[in-house]
């Protein structure tokens, strides 16, 4: 799995179940809340410092997750795509990159064509139990709780990254990472 971990260059993201615990609150007004990880946060914007590109791949559309893509500053948010094949391969042909390049972490059935195809397929613990058949990796981490973390330090590990990110926390190196 570390093989294939060394080749990724984009990672791929489904949002509920993923980078959050999967529940949806929706209060007396309809707006919608949700609750996301900061360490996966941290976790991506160790990846994009490495050089990695990380995407979001949605089949509901969120107002919370526009703004916390925007905050990480991930330019690659799609929402309301219920085809996430056909996305999958428009994405992967404007990136020019192949199969092996690219790692997705999704939970549920929506998910599986695009976790049969890529050369990194992740879920999480969690997940619709039919998904798990069709994952190189299952993270010990929960959605929302980590498991995005989790997948970047390995991404980072696996291409020999993990020392030279870690460098950038030192206190003297602090204003040259960032």
């Amino acid at each position: 799995m570390f093989e294939k971990a060394a080749k990724i260059r984009l990672l791929l993201l489904d949002v509920d179940g993923i980078l959050t615990d999967a529940r949806i609150i929706v209060d007396e007004a309809g707006r919608e809340i949700k609750h996301f990880c900061v360490r996966d946060g941290m976790g991506i914007k160790l990846l994009q410092m490495a050089g990695l590109e990380v995407g979001l791949l949605s089949s509901r559309t969120s107002k919370p997750v526009s703004h916390r893509a925007q905050e990480l500053g991930i330019d690659m948010i799609f929402q309301g795509e219920k085809d996430k094949l056909s996305l999958y391969e428009k994405i992967k042909g404007k990136k020019a990159l192949s199969d092996q390049n690219i790692a997705f972490m999704g939970d549920d059935w929506v998910d599986i064509p695009v976790l049969a195809r890529v050369g990194l397929a992740i879920t999480v613990p969690e997940a619709w139990p039919p998904v798990k058949d069709y994952a190189h990796y299952v993270t010990q981490n929960k959605g929302g709780h980590g498991a995005v973390r989790e997948v970047c330090d390995l991404l980072l590990k696996a291409q020999g990254k993990w020392e030279e990110v870690l460098r950038c926390f030192a206190p003297s190196s602090l204003t040259r990472c960032f």
